[in-house]
């Protein structure tokens, strides 16, 4: 089962009214949480739990507001993102890039870093293929946007973080100011 949120007895602990389940928008873990690094496990199950956490993360994901949401970013280590880059929201289960090509630097943020960006240099275009949440294959490809989303998001199912796509030298300069700043934190005058 995929629940954000347990009792102590392991159930899902998120309210429900009747049988129409609850959407729930879950803060957004942010630069250094642990989960932000670790790889996610792989989804198995193509149930009603992955549905509600579908549609949790794309609630999660407009509140930000973002274009992009990996489970992870929520806390939960499973290879589940929702994107939405002003054609339509979609999903990607188990995604994996299977093709890229040509070279984008572009100022890209992310949900988990908030307040920063950087120009970071990805692929240009990217062809993805995993399953959507009926489990049937699905390939999502784009250039520019779109396939720096694909990128940004499989990054975080791999447990791969912004930061550690800018150079050495912007890395050092990134973790400087948010040892001197960390997020959440009012900025000082």
């Amino acid at each position: 089962m995929i629940c954000a949120t347990t009792s102590q007895q392991g159930e899902c602990c998120l309210p429900t009214s009747g049988n129409v389940p609850a959407m729930a928008i879950f803060p957004i873990r942010t630069f250094p949480d642990p989960v932000l690094s670790m790889a996610s496990s792989p989804v198995a199950d193509f149930d009603s739990d992955l549905r509600r956490l579908v549609d949790d993360m794309l609630e999660t994901m407009y509140a930000a507001p973002g274009v992009g949401l990996a489970a992870p970013q929520i806390g939960i280590p499973k290879r589940v993102f929702v994107a939405d880059i002003g054609e339509g929201p979609f999903v990607m289960v188990n995604p994996e890039i299977v093709e890229t090509s040509g070279s984008w630097k572009y100022e890209e943020g992310c949900l988990s870093v908030p307040g920063r960006y950087w120009s970071i240099k990805r692929r240009d275009h990217v062809t993805a293929v995993g399953r959507d949440i009926d489990g049937e294959t699905v390939v999502h490809e784009g250039d520019e946007l779109m396939g720096r989303v694909l990128q940004h998001e499989i990054d975080h199912l791999d447990g791969i973080l912004l930061l550690e796509r800018l150079s050495n030298r912007a890395r050092k300069a990134a973790l400087a100011d948010l040892r001197d700043d960390p997020l959440g934190q009012p900025r000082r005058m």
